[in-house]
């Protein structure tokens, strides 16, 4: 399903969603893309991500920020790894488990959330060519 959220992006370079599932219910959901009341455009004329984007943890952690929801004890859903801020925020926000099918370029992000002690699961995602 996360997968699925990923294409709602309008960035060209990647597309990337998450999922929060708490009680195994979907309690917040986000994907990669601009701040709220900009333009729907991730990079610039040479295929640079301006640096106000936000990543899709980023998205999904502020949505449940605003609601009556909390993400404590709950796992992410994510298409590609975390960076290191990203991984920051999944620290703070209680989040005890998260699941990825992408590596990032780097993996500092992986191994803070090992760090604190949160569960990091690989599962790559093969697509059928039928």
């Amino acid at each position: 399903m996360a997968k699925i959220w990923a294409e709602n992006s309008y960035c060209k370079r990647r597309k990337v969603g998450a999922l929060i599932v708490k009680n195994q219910m979907i309690i917040s959901d986000g994907y990669n893309g601009t701040p709220s009341g900009f333009e729907n455009q991730c990079e610039d004329e040479n295929n640079q991500t301006y640096p106000y984007v936000l990543h899709a943890e980023a998205n999904a952690i502020t949505k449940v920020a605003k609601s009556t929801n909390n993400s404590e004890g709950a796992t992410l859903y994510v298409t590609t790894s975390p960076c290191m801020e990203c991984a920051k925020l999944i620290i703070q926000s209680g989040i005890k488990r998260v699941v990825f099918s992408e590596l990032y370029h780097n993996n500092d992000g992986i191994q803070l959330l090992q760090r604190a002690g949160i569960e990091v699961l690989h599962l790559p995602l093969y697509e059928s060519h039928e």
